[in-house]
């Protein structure tokens, strides 16, 4: 079937699933929206840490085993970088710094974060759409119990141990969607738009608060359709299941349709779980995405679910 597929993706999580996309639909017919909520300067270079995970995942170049990062990287610079008693909570590998170098160097020279992704992606050749969500700075900072942390700091350094109490977005408030984020959205041909199983108040959330985006979705004309990030109960990966606890949320696949509501018109839920209590239209399959088959196999679901719902 032809037609544009939207989809708003972070995280590991995502990559696999905008990775599964592009086994059953021309990578041509792909626009990804990308959470930039997790970006960060870091002894001065320019981090875009979900859109290096899509780069690499989608370039054949991620380490498998960690699903971020680069396969086979040395680590020459951070080596150096300890032995000058500099910050090395943040892993920087030496062929991820060139990404990083010239990602800097390029912004420092008047382009813009769309530009800069549209090149990287150009030059590995991926074919598809990669937008960030905006090209203005948006900055996830978490609440906790030990105090307010930047994402990174939360995320990376403090490995989500903090109990989280509120998250919140600064510069979303004033931020624009990116160039062509709002026309995918809009856009006549699209016949569906997917939510990836990434984190809903991390990776997801951050696209959501720049202003016409949530509006943008709830009046598309094309299906939106969810993939739930609970498997069996638990979060595959990262801290949703954590999160949702302290946020003092059941890990259900109603509260993450209930956490979507007026933007999706349907979830795609584990097998393991069911879509008992979701209140909207569902499908059930196995949505753990172990293999490129199984990536496949739930991207292939979640369009199922959405042109069933277009009718």
């Amino acid at each position: 079937m032809s037609g544009r597929i939207v989809v708003l993706t972070g995280g590991v999580g995502g990559a696999k699933l905008v990775l599964g996309l592009m086994q059953v639909c021309p990578a041509e017919q792909i626009t990804a929206i990308v959470n930039t909520g997790d970006d960060f300067r870091h002894l001065g270079l320019a981090i875009s840490p979900d859109i290096d995970t899509l780069l690499y995942t989608l370039s054949g170049k991620a380490n498998a085993a960690q699903g971020w990062g680069r396969e086979g990287e040395t680590w020459t610079f951070m080596e150096a970088l300890k032995s000058l008693r500099g910050e090395d909570w943040f892993l920087l590998g030496d062929g991820d710094m060139a990404l990083h170098v010239l990602r800097s160097h390029l912004l420092a020279s008047g382009e813009t974060p769309s530009s800069v992704t549209a090149r990287f992606a150009a030059a590995w050749g991926l074919g598809l759409d990669i937008l960030p969500m905006s090209d203005d700075p948006v900055a996830t900072h978490v609440a906790t119990d030990q105090g307010d942390l930047p994402f990174q700091r939360y995320f990376v350094e403090q490995r989500c141990m903090p109990a989280v109490r509120a998250i919140r977005f600064d510069g979303a408030g004033t931020a624009r969607p990116a160039p062509g984020v709002i026309e995918a959205i809009r856009d006549a041909s699209t016949r569906a738009i997917l939510i990836a199983p990434s984190n809903p108040w991390l990776s997801v959330d951050p696209i959501l608060a720049v202003p016409g985006i949530r509006d943008a979705l709830a009046a598309a004309g094309a299906p939106v359709v969810a993939v739930s990030p609970i498997v069996g109960g638990q979060a595959v990966k990262g801290p949703t299941t954590k999160l949702m606890g302290e946020l003092g949320l059941a890990v259900t696949n109603a509260a993450i349709a209930d956490h979507y509501a007026g933007v999706i018109d349907g979830l795609l839920v584990d097998q393991r779980d069911g879509g008992a209590g979701v209140g909207i239209a569902h499908a059930v399959t196995d949505t753990l995405m172990k293999t490129l088959d199984d990536r496949a196999r739930v991207a292939q679901a979640a369009l199922e679910l959405a042109e069933r719902i277009a009718g």
